[in-house]
């Protein structure tokens, strides 16, 4: 690594989804310098690349391994949550899939105060990164750094299943990134020619040869260097030797995730004074709103057996598949898993669709780690209009020690009720015409399991999560809120915050789309680029 500057104009903590795209596009101004500071390595791994290995990385040195304190209303669980240590972050560990959330969730948040975030405001930011190969319309764009292309070669078995969802009334659509959500449809992927395309290959690629952009891998962040109400400095290390980099004057973007970024405010004294002083960190910057409001959607899996031949996606770590994708970049391997999605009101007079099926052509289960003797598929059920509010509080100063998570899910019964309509719902679309032929027995939770009641009771013994953790600094005012609109820190001048993290309210789908708009919004916010200049961007 080369010697850093003494002066930088901006300063990027965290490389993930959102931090590469606010030090990319930040360093397009070559007379602007940008310092980005991440934790994990390089992203050129086969495991990264190939789509359907994305669960290899799971517990790997390339996840931070999170994993949450017992869950009261889970039976006491601890449930695991991934998240990507890596250049690209989690958009290097995900299932690919590009979901912007409905229309309905940016309104609300600009009725919570988040001025100038509604969904026609953030619709040319993520217009701006767009690259869709298939569509072109005044909600899809050409021409951006991130590729988007509906999955290309969805199995028999996904392709069976979407016949059975419109069979059992929904309509079959195009775009749920659209004008309506509500629908089945295949999967919007992150994907080129076979491969991931991470937001570290599609911004961070382009823009590493700028001689006005340093990234340091191997950085952890300890805490910001306060001056007043100033950052002036980020301690981090690597490896033994802790440093300081000083930004006496730089603007300080904080990208390290739903997780990370409560994590480093409150060790660098942002948060609630009294949880502070009881950890042992000097409070300066009293926002009692870091690391509370923790939203994350419930995930409940139905798996079937498959019969009459189907054989789906089972057996795709074999070596034939392996090498059809190491030498053509085809077959099984370029399965994003999820290849299919549907959005349904669980109550019809739910202002949007409170859930998200998603369609897979193998046996998913313990995180993909779970196994089946015969090939199975899956349908999972995110919950997305979760009511449930977590936490991440850190229980020392130690940067190597992670924060205390608690997701708190489940914790209002209407959540239960949902899932379980969801599970009816699947079930009624198995039962179609479209699947006769392949669909068999019903692995979990098994027909055994048949009353409102066991249902229920089954959804809190066995759900999981859609590794979607939000809004721990979310936009709000001082006391409900760790930043303003222009996601300026509370506070302090000159910190920013830019990822998941400042939704106010958790979007209905994937995060990974809006976490990249988060991004395009901050780097246009520090440019001066209103969103009325970039109505027209990459059309």
């Amino acid at each position: 690594m080369s010697e850093l500057r003494s002066h930088y104009g901006v300063v990027v903590i965290g490389g993930g989804a959102a931090g590469c795209v606010v030090a990319a596009r930040l360093s397009e101004d070559e007379q602007r310098s940008v310092l980005l500071l991440e934790a994990g390595g390089h992203n050129r791994r086969l495991s990264v690349r190939a789509p359907a290995a994305f669960s290899s990385q799971f517990e790997s040195k390339l996840d931070w391994n999170y994993v949450t304190e017992p869950e009261e209303n889970l039976h006491g669980r601890q449930l695991f949550e991934p998240r990507g240590k890596m250049l690209g972050g989690c958009s290097s560990m995900n299932a690919m899939m590009y979901v912007r959330g409905n229309r309905v969730d940016y309104e609300e948040w600009v009725e919570q105060g988040a001025e100038g975030w509604g969904a026609e405001d953030v619709l040319p930011h993520f217009r701006r990164s767009e690259d869709n190969a298939d569509l072109s319309d005044r909600h899809h764009a050409k021409g951006g750094p991130m590729h988007v292309e509906t999955f290309r070669t969805p199995d028999p078995v996904t392709r069976r299943v979407v016949d059975a969802c419109v069979e059992a009334g929904f309509e079959r659509r195009e775009d749920i990134n659209g004008d309506r959500q509500d629908g089945v449809t295949f999967t919007q992927v992150n994907q080129r020619k076979g491969m991931r395309h991470d937001t570290a290959s599609a911004f961070l690629g382009p823009a590493r040869s700028r001689q006005n952009l340093d990234v340091v891998s191997g950085a952890l962040v300890h805490r910001l260097v306060l001056d007043g109400s100033r950052v002036t400095g980020v301690e981090y290390s690597r490896g033994r030797r802790s440093q300081v980099a000083r930004v006496s004057g730089a603007e300080v973007v904080l990208c390290a995730g739903a997780f990370g970024t409560p994590e480093i405010l409150q060790r660098s004294g942002i948060g609630d004074p009294e949880h502070l002083r009881s950890v042992g960190v000097e409070p300066l910057v009293d926002l009692p709103a870091v690391g509370r409001h923790l939203m994350e959607h419930p995930f409940q899996f139905v798996n079937f057996e498959l019969r009459g031949g189907a054989t789906g996606l089972a057996g795709l770590e074999h070596p034939r598949h392996v090498a059809q994708w190491l030498l053509r970049r085809q077959g099984k391997l370029t399965s994003n898993v999820g290849e299919a999605l549907a959005f349904f009101r669980t109550d019809p007079s739910m202002p949007a669709p409170d859930m998200e099926m998603v369609i897979a052509p193998l046996y998913f289960w313990e995180h993909g780690k779970g196994t089946h003797p015969r090939p199975a598929f899956s349908i999972g059920l995110s919950y997305i209009a979760p009511r449930s509010r977590g936490t991440v509080l850190i229980g020392s100063p130690d940067p190597t020690q992670k924060a205390r998570v608690r997701l708190n899910m489940l914790s209002h019964p209407d959540e239960v009720t949902a899932i379980v309509r969801g599970i009816h719902k699947v079930r009624e679309v198995a039962a179609m015409p479209a699947l006769r032929e392949i669909c068999g027995a019903e692995i979990n939770p098994g027909r055994w399991v048949a009353d409102d009641a066991a249902l229920g009771d089954y959804v809190r013994g066995t759900v999981e999560h859609t590794y979607h953790p939000a809004c721990t600094a979310r936009i709000g005012d001082p006391q409900t809120g760790a930043c303003d609109p222009q996601l300026r820190v509370h506070g302090v001048d000159n910190l920013r915050i830019a990822d998941a993290s400042v939704m106010p309210t958790i979007t209905r789908g994937n995060t990974h789309a809006p976490t990249i708009m988060i991004g395009e919004r901050c780097a246009a916010f520090i440019a001066g680029v209103p969103s009325s200049a970039l109505a027209g961007a990459a059309a």
